[in-house]
């Protein structure tokens, strides 16, 4: 089936699940919406790695009352047990979509409470049951049952069954990434004051979400540790700096010992001069050095610099440069003559990688392969999504070949279909980029209620990830971070990453491009129908389970298939 043969088949008829007479299980890589013909299945069958996690989807009719979810623990090899996590899917009413591949009216994508409201009247019932198997989970077949009740009694129950593999992920992803967070903006959001300790708890139960979703953050407090100079050596307390960052480098927050893989410098006012900025920087990275912290700093530079910015930025550069080369300056921009030599880690949008037919969205349009070719030997090149992914001006454009030209993208919008919101894992391999970044995660925390609108930049969630809940709200009773179904879907996409790589790996290369070429060929050629991932899906964890058994990592591990 073609790239967009399955987001169409999605929208053909309506009906069939709003009156399904009893829960049905479809796949994660569904959005399921009114109006949407999903066939559904009687009973959820799941496939996972140790240290990953995946999920499937029960659907009830709409507004069940009273509609509660007894825990749900599979039983496998010598009774072990495998934990359900369960959350009822919350809805938004998009007003305007992100362009011809989104759509008004109800669009999953918070992840609440069961008993938590769904946000939206008449709209499907829609439980997310994930599975999370540990790097020490026997491999094996567990198998369980959701029991689910409303008030007129006890609905049919939902079998599960989970094939644990016996390859491991890693914990840390293997694509370095950076996703942007502020303690200010979840501050603002939250009606706390963003030096108060449970405004500090806060932001780290948000970065640990990032982390137990395989990202990395920027920014978070934005504090930089105080420094004085002392005949022009910096002495510096990083005492609450090690305090709020040191667990994600450490590798103490989660269980998995899953650790940042980048973090950003944070410049002092305190550091006037530039022999003063660099002795800073060079004592960060020091400090790196002494806490065995393999963490890779970097400086970022001024964002998405304009043409009057390149003083700037070439300054900001020469200045990191002079302390050493241990802090690697990012630049967001395509390849740029005015801004050549300033970025160790030069950072395009998507677009910039693709040629296209049509209206171009990037002044500077070039292959990895060639950018690669005009860059120092040392210059990694990392890319990032924008609205160039969906249009900037929200809605599909009037002329059809500029609509053309900002369609098909992989995307983070909540109006788009899941398989583009998972597509960057997979494009990230193919391409062979050496990291993502993405400007931040709560923007819309500054400018209104996101339970009700994430519309910025012309799109639909573009810069926002997350929803505040506050003990005020109806199912929650703390403050808390509430993740979305997109952020599911970017963490399945570097899953499937470290699938692909660790093909490549065990001698599959040749297979492991194929099959990520079925899933995206490009930028802009993603794969939308959800079967054709899960086939791929199927005949990767196959080819996997041939090559571990031989390989020096199950002799290492100990654990072999069953």
């Amino acid at each position: 089936m073609g790239a967009g043969a399955g987001w169409a088949a999605q929208w053909v008829l309506a009906g069939m699940l709003a009156a399904a007479p009893e829960p049905r299980v479809v796949s994660a890589l569904e959005k399921v919406r009114p109006g949407v013909t999903l066939k559904g299945e009687k009973e959820a069958r799941l496939s996972l790695a140790r240290g990953e996690c995946e999920a499937a989807q029960v659907v009830l009719p709409p507004d069940v009352p009273g509609l509660k979810v007894k825990p749900l623990a599979l039983r496998g090899p010598g009774g072990r047990t495998l934990e359900a996590s369960v959350w009822r899917e919350a809805f938004l009413d998009i007003q305007t979509p992100s362009n011809s591949q989104g759509g008004t009216g109800p669009w999953p994508d918070p992840l609440v409470p069961v008993e938590a409201p769904a946000g939206v009247a008449g709209v499907p019932t829609v439980l997310y049951v994930e599975l999370c198997a540990p790097e020490k989970q026997a491999p094996g077949t567990y198998q369980g049952a959701l029991s689910l009740e409303s008030e007129s009694g006890p609905l049919p129950p939902v079998p599960f069954t989970a094939e644990v593999q016996p390859f491991v992920l890693p914990a840390t992803s293997s694509l370095p990434n950076s996703f942007g967070i502020s303690l200010y903006s979840i501050a603002r959001k939250h009606g706390l004051k963003p030096e108060s300790p449970e405004a500090r708890e806060l932001l780290h139960d948000y970065a640990r979400e990032l982390l137990s979703h395989r990202l990395s953050a920027h920014g978070m407090s934005m504090e930089p540790p105080p420094v004085r100079f002392e005949g022009g050596t910096p002495v510096v307390d990083f005492r609450a700096y090690d305090a709020e960052l040191g667990p994600f480098l450490d590798g103490t927050v989660l269980p998995s010992g899953a650790r940042f893989t980048t973090t950003d410098v944070r410049d002092s006012k305190l550091a006037r001069t530039d022999a003063e900025k660099a002795a800073y920087y060079r004592a960060f990275a020091e400090h790196f050095r002494e806490k065995g912290w393999h963490t890779r700093l970097f400086f970022y530079a001024k964002d998405e610099p304009k043409p009057e910015d390149v003083a700037l930025v070439r300054a900001q550069a020469l200045r990191v440069r002079s302390s050493g080369k241990d802090v690697p300056v990012l630049v967001t921009a395509p390849l740029d003559d005015a801004l050549r030599g300033s970025a160790d880690i030069l950072a395009p949008t998507l677009n910039c990688f693709f040629p296209r037919p049509g209206p171009q969205t990037c002044r500077n349009v070039l292959s990895l392969q060639t950018l690669r070719g005009r860059l120092d030997p040392h210059v990694k090149v990392w890319w990032y999504q924008s609205c160039n992914s969906h249009g900037c001006t929200g809605g599909p454009a009037e002329d059809p070949a500029t609509e053309k030209a900002y369609s098909g993208w992989a995307s983070y919008m909540v109006d788009h279909p899941a398989p583009l919101n998972r597509a960057m894992g997979p494009l990230a391999f193919l391409s062979g980029v050496d990291g993502e970044l993405y400007f931040d995660t709560v923007y819309a925390y500054n400018t209104k209620d996101p339970w009700k609108d994430v519309f910025e930049f012309g799109g639909n969630g573009d810069g926002t990830l997350f929803y505040p809940a506050t003990p005020e709200r109806p199912g929650f009773s703390r403050h808390q971070p509430v993740v979305s179904l997109r952020l599911k879907h970017i963490r399945d996409g570097l899953e499937d990453y470290e699938y692909l790589r660790l093909l490549e790996t065990l001698g599959e290369q040749s297979f492991a491009r194929e099959a990520a070429r079925r899933l995206a060929r490009s930028g802009y050629e993603v794969e939308t129908n959800p079967r054709q991932w899960e086939q791929v899906r199927r005949e990767m964890t196959q080819r996997l389970r041939k090559r571990w058994e031989a390989s020096e990592y199950a002799k290492r591990s100990g654990v072999h298939s069953k």
